[in-house]
């Protein structure tokens, strides 16, 4: 249990940076979309298109329907979790109750710590089981080998297992109920957590704040621009930063510190459209922008597709903005540390001095 806990931590910790984040009640993947990874914190999750990389995070309910791929991992801790479709990867769950059904394909190993499980479906690798029920269905197949929970309720109704099928006593049996927690509980959460980062941004740098709205709104193309070269250049240097030894301590805090920074941008970018929303009102007020802006974008955020795209709209006009902010900070400072002193005014001629010669 434990082992599973921690990889199901450690992948949502790892993936921030790379994947796109969704909150809210419920986060749906189309079929026929394909997004770059997904790391989210919502009532409900499904797949019904391509997540191209690893899907982690927390929710009620996560379901990869027969239609879904995950070409990654699956690391999520959930109360229900369901895989009809296809995981290239590894899966890494912890929760209420776990279900592979016959159309489900983990190409990689399956680590559970659920408090049920029924397996019907293809585990390419081995499966580790922890849980108070297991059922290894006649349509289950597993490529390596089932080690269980030794307390646990376990029963073969005929599975194809190509290793060895062993209880053991180091997996805990038995998982966790996760509530059912409403999906206006999980926005709710999240836009309070926003507003009070917010509110220490605009209170801690107050000058700073200023300056990145006036960006926005003066230079929302520049802005924006900077913002995409920033969104991709940035991990991308990261990546060759790794390519050494020394690089690689510097490139996994470099990811730690870029996931922060995207955060802060997502909330620059939003008061920054609020308070420009407001101006043309003629109200300018910093407050009422930040209460607008997150909580406004947080509402949005919950319309599928839309709230994505509007997601990353203020993502990248905040992280521009930013960028921009920082550089004309830097060129202020230096002006001012090698611009030349101010010319003293010329002397004016003395009268008495003519008159003598």
């Amino acid at each position: 249990m434990l082992l599973v806990a921690i990889a199901v931590v450690a992948g949502a910790f790892t993936g921030v940076a790379a994947a796109e984040t969704r909150t809210g009640g419920t986060v749906v993947v189309e079929e026929g979309e394909t997004i770059d990874g997904l790391s989210t914190f919502s009532g409900t999750v499904i797949v019904r298109g391509t997540v191209d990389g690893n899907l982690d995070g927390v929710a009620g309910t996560v379901v990869i329907e027969e239609s879904g791929v995950v070409t990654g991992n699956l690391a999520v801790t959930a109360g229900s979790i369901t895989v009809a479709g296809e995981v290239n990867g590894n899966v890494d769950v912890a929760g209420g109750s776990l279900t592979l059904a016959p159309t489900g394909v983990v190409d990689g190993d399956l680590n559970a710590g659920v408090g049920s499980i029924r397996l019907a479906g293809t585990v390419g690798g081995d499966a580790m089981l922890g849980g108070d029920s297991i059922t290894l269905a006649e349509t289950a197949s597993v490529g390596g080998d089932v080690r269980y929970a030794e307390n646990a309720d376990f029963t073969d109704e005929g599975a194809t297992v190509d290793g060895s099928v062993s209880a053991d006593p180091d997996i805990g049996s038995g998982g966790f109920d996760l509530p059912d927690v409403p999906g206006w509980l999980f926005t709710g959460y999240a836009i309070l957590v926003n507003l009070v980062l917010g509110a220490a941004l605009l209170v801690a740098m107050p000058g700073f704040s200023r300056r990145v709205d006036e960006t926005v709104s003066t230079e929302a193309a520049k802005s924006a621009g900077v913002g995409v070269l920033a969104a991709l250049g940035i991990p991308i240097g990261l990546v060759v930063l790794a390519v050494t030894i020394v690089g690689i301590p510097l490139t996994l805090a470099g990811f730690v510190a870029f996931a922060l920074l995207a955060w802060v941008a997502l909330l620059y970018g939003r008061i920054a459209v609020a308070a420009w929303a407001l101006r043309q009102a003629d109200i300018d007020n910093r407050w009422l922008a930040l209460v607008a802006g997150i909580v406004g974008f947080g509402v949005l955020g919950r319309i599928p597709i839309l709230g994505g795209l509007l997601s990353l709209a203020t993502f990248l006009l905040g992280l521009g903005a930013i960028a921009l902010v920082l550089v004309e900070l830097r060129r202020g400072d230096g002006d001012s540390d090698e611009s030349e002193p101010a010319a003293e005014p010329p002397i004016e001629p003395d009268d008495s001095d003519a008159g003598a010669i």
